[in-house]
């Protein structure tokens, strides 16, 4: 018998001990358990029919992901492709020993490593989906703040980067976000370009 919930407070309990906060409703709380809270709810959102496996992608998507920190690595294209890729094995295989100890096969923990690594996105739906709700939680809770510390030309070029990243249906979703003025005109900027 297999049980979500378990594996979810399993994440959570990891996700926890990230040292690094984030302010959320006037209270501290480890960035990476807010993180995971926001993918769920977002695939509740978008995907409410998701399989067992794309639930425990998404609130695994950034399971303990300040243990491989992106400053280890070499600051340019190479080194970030790197940085991602090592984040991606770690969170599946993680994730996947976390299934393993609640009672998930070893077909559903593989599903999960692929999901996490992105394997046939464009090609496999729930893929997209992880990858659309990974965008929209970005562009929702994660744009404004990224927009302080970047010029505009670079946020331009990540907002068309995410856009590319995503379905039809994700555009659907961003395009009913409530931006403020600045967003939505970076945003507007971005996709007549």
């Amino acid at each position: 018998m297999t049980d979500i919930t378990a594996i979810f407070s399993a994440i959570d309990a990891i996700n926890a001990e990230d040292p690094n906060l984030e302010t959320s409703n006037g209270e501290q709380i480890a960035k990476e358990l807010l993180y995971s809270q926001r993918m769920t709810q977002w695939q509740q959102r978008f995907s409410p029919e998701a399989t067992p496996e794309l639930q425990i992608a998404c609130r695994a998507q950034h399971i303990k992901r300040w243990a491989i920190p992106r400053s280890d690595y070499p600051m340019d294209r190479q080194g970030y492709k790197r940085w991602r890729t090592e984040l991606g094995r770690m969170h599946g295989d993680l994730t996947a020993e976390l299934m393993q100890q609640n009672g998930f096969d070893d077909e559903a923990q593989q599903r999960v490593k692929d999901l996490l690594l992105k394997k046939q996105l464009k090609r496999d739906a729930e893929v997209q989906a992880l990858e659309d709700i990974i965008c929209l939680v970005f562009l929702e809770f994660y744009l404004e703040p990224f927009a302080e510390k970047h010029s505009e030309e670079k946020l331009i070029s990540i907002i068309q980067k995410t856009w590319n990243k995503m379905s039809e249906d994700g555009h659907a979703a961003a395009l009913k976000l409530p931006f403020n003025d600045a967003m939505g005109t970076l945003i507007g900027k971005a996709l007549e370009s």
